[in-house]
């Protein structure tokens, strides 16, 4: 049975290949520009990224609305800022699975991956200054039916987990400066 996950895994096996001896190449920086619209609402577009030694595009560019729920006192016109942390979180996870499972030769037929953020808002809105401003915890949940035993599907999990470029954001240390200009 012919295996597909509509993921190029040979395109991926050949790419690493050739960066492991080019590490230049591997070297990418990706962009995003926010500007402010009005209250806590902002718009973020995203188009141009570095990569493979050259300027890059996207086939188009994406726009992105941050904002706050009504209950912030705000006008809801996007999610908020950390809730698109949760979004990037479940993409690059889910997006893994399916990259692991076509290389393990495993056929899924559906991937849902749902993701809660514990949030005390105390600490954003300095109401106790012993409270973090950001998630207390964060967990993603899995439901995967493929063409595998419970434990292929958990090892699935586990090394998407593993290559994941915002769990690893999210779960080590990033350097992050902010200036202004």
């Amino acid at each position: 049975m012919t295996v597909d996950n509509g993921v190029n895994v040979q395109a991926l096996l050949e790419a690493r290949e050739v960066l492991k001896g080019a590490p230049e190449a591997a070297q990418f920086v990706w962009r995003a520009s926010s500007k402010w619209d009005n209250g806590v609402h902002s718009t973020t577009k995203v188009e141009k990224f570095f990569g493979l030694g050259q300027e890059q595009s996207h086939k188009s560019e994406t726009v992105f609305a941050a904002d706050h729920p009504e209950v912030f006192a705000a006008e809801d016109n996007g999610i908020t800022p950390i809730e698109y942390l949760l979004v990037g979180l479940a993409g690059c996870l889910t997006a893994g699975v399916a990259s692991v499972a076509q290389n393990r030769g495993i056929q899924l037929r559906s991937v849902e991956a749902t993701v809660e953020g514990e949030h005390d808002i105390r600490g954003i809105l300095g109401a106790d200054s012993d409270v973090r401003n950001g998630f207390n915890g964060i967990k993603v949940v899995f439901n995967v039916d493929a063409d595998a035993t419970k434990e292929e599907i958990e090892a699935l999990v586990a090394q998407s987990q593993k290559r994941s470029a915002v769990f690893d954001a999210l779960t080590n240390p990033t350097d992050v400066t902010v200036e202004v200009a």
